[in-house]
Formats: structure tokens, sequence, C-alpha cells
């Protein structure tokens, strides 16, 4: 069933686009991610334009959070106090991110910015999760087996006026999540992301949020900061493919229903090294993919 996206001025297989959207439906469900990160990628390796597949992978991280934050929310697994902060931060992010997209397009760099983006970001977050996985699976010996109460960084101890979270169990400041969530809406500005594969140890190992909360709460806060993007990519960039879109909506809905069920059957440790091996894979495709001479030298850009 091939379909044609008049945006990416593109024919694709659609239930290759309902297969991806699915796959990554599954991720956010497991992990609290909203699956761009794998979505944006594969588009591109799709032959879809990078700023095509940033903004409309964006409307279906939206679709999957969705799922996902209803599925989470059943069990009790949001923090909504928390993740309002983190909304808060996330919208003021989109804003900057926005203007910092409209900016690297009219100099004609966005394409390689977004490519560069994901190959540090996700090298990154892949190895720090890898090693931790690895420790945690198969500890040192000698080495406690016993896991560490996790306690918030440092840096958010000394920050001023601290509110209680009761459903993450933490006293801390709201800065940190408001700081946590304007960078994580400059990403998903930019890179078409939720920012969850971000967002998720950011708040197990800087905010030292409790477990069982950290994934509901992520899908929570990209959901609406995906939601500004994607109405900010709309009214601005003109890059969303509503039929891309709704191909990948499709399928990340259903998805998502699935991951959480597995989620909560599965061990994480094992569900974080699984992750983490996935997103050093992307990002190696990526570096690949800036190192060999691309099909077109030129692109040029309708605005």
């Amino acid at each position: 069933m091939d379909v044609y996206l008049p945006i990416a001025n593109l024919s694709v297989n659609g239930f290759f686009i309902v297969a991806l959207g699915f796959v990554t439906g599954v991720l956010s469900g497991l992990f609290g991610v909203g699956g761009g990160f794998l979505t944006t990628p594969l588009l591109i390796f799709y032959g879809i334009s990078p700023t095509v597949a940033a903004a409309s992978a964006a409307t279906q991280v939206t679709g999957a959070s969705v799922s996902g934050v209803l599925a989470h929310g059943k069990r009790n697994g949001v923090d909504y106090r928390m993740g309002m902060v983190m909304v808060g931060g996330g919208v003021i992010g989109a804003m900057f991110g926005a203007l910092l997209f409209r900016f690297l397009q009219a100099v004609g760099q966005i394409d390689v910015v977004i490519n560069v983006l994901y190959v540090v970001m996700l090298g990154t977050i892949g190895g720090l999760m890898m090693r931790e996985a690895i420790e945690a699976l198969w500890p040192r010996e000698g080495g406690s087996k016993q896991p560490r109460k996790r306690r918030h960084h440092p840096m958010v101890a000394s920050l001023p006026m601290r509110w209680r979270f009761y459903r993450s169990g933490l006293y801390i400041s709201p800065l940190a999540p408001l700081i946590l969530g304007v960078l994580v809406g400059i990403l998903t500005m930019l890179m078409g992301v939720g920012g969850g594969f971000i967002l998720v140890p950011a708040m197990l190992y800087l905010l030292g949020m409790s477990g069982n909360v950290v994934v509901g709460t992520s899908l929570f806060q990209i959901l609406f900061v995906t939601m500004v993007t994607t109405m900010t990519h709309a009214l601005t960039t003109k890059a969303v493919d509503i039929v891309l879109a709704g191909l990948l909506l499709l399928g990340s809905v259903m998805g998502a229903q699935f991951g959480t069920q597995i989620a909560l059957k599965a061990r994480p440790e094992f569900l974080r090294l699984i992750l983490a091996v996935i997103v050093i894979l992307v990002a190696l495709r990526m570096l690949y993919g800036l190192g060999i001479e691309p099909d077109e030298v030129y692109t040029v850009d309708l605005l």
C-alpha cells in the first residue's frame, strides 16, 4: 500500500509507517520515552527530510503519550504535580526551540544540526544507560547487590523554595524540574523527540524520583510538550506532514498499550539494557550517515 506524503513530496509504503509507529508506541509504554528518538532517524534513513521527519514525529509522540499516560494513570503511576511543573518548563523550552529552529532553517543548517544532536545525545545517554544496566544485572565481585536508595543530586538539594511532591516521595525545589522541562522542550522542538530518553534518566538520577512513577510522569510531560511543539511546527515551519503523522499515530496508539502491559511484568534492568542497545545502534547509524556523501548534495527549501 503506497501512500503519497504531500509535504515530504515522497511516496512510501503505508504498512511500513504504521509498523514503525507501533514499534515506537511499544517503546513508549515500556520505557516512558516518546519513541521519537527512534522514529525520526528511521524516517530519515527511509529518505524523508530531517526537517519533515522531526516535525511529523512530534505529532506521533503525542498520540503514543496519550495512550501511555492513560494506562499508567490507572495504576497511580503518574505524579501530576511534578508533571505540571515540567510541562511549564517544556512549553517555555519549545517556544525558544522554535526560534532556534527557524534560525537554523534560514541559514540552511537545520538538517546537519538534527543529525549531530542525535549522534551526541543518543551516544551519551545510551552509553550511560548500558553501564548502569550492566552493573545492576551483573554486579562486581565483592560489591553490594542491594540497590542504593535513590537521592537527588546535591545541586538540586541546594536550590531554594522547596515543594513536596508526595507521589514521587520528594521535597525539592520546583526550579529543578522546571529547568529540566525547558531543556527537554528545546530538544523536542529541534529533534522531534519527546525527550524521554533524557528525561527518564534525569528524573531517576538527578531528581531522585521514585521508580514507580517515573515512566508515567515522563509520558505526562511529553504529552503536553509535544502538543505545543506540533502546533508550533504547523504554524511556523509548516513541516508537519499530516498523512505521515496520521499513519504513525495509528500504529503508536496500539503499541503503547501493548508496551505498558510488558513493562508491568518484565525486569526493569533487562528493559534498560535493551533500550541502551537500541539507542547506541541508532547513534552509530546516524554517525555513519554524517560521514558519507548524501544522494543529493543540495536541497531546495520552499517556504
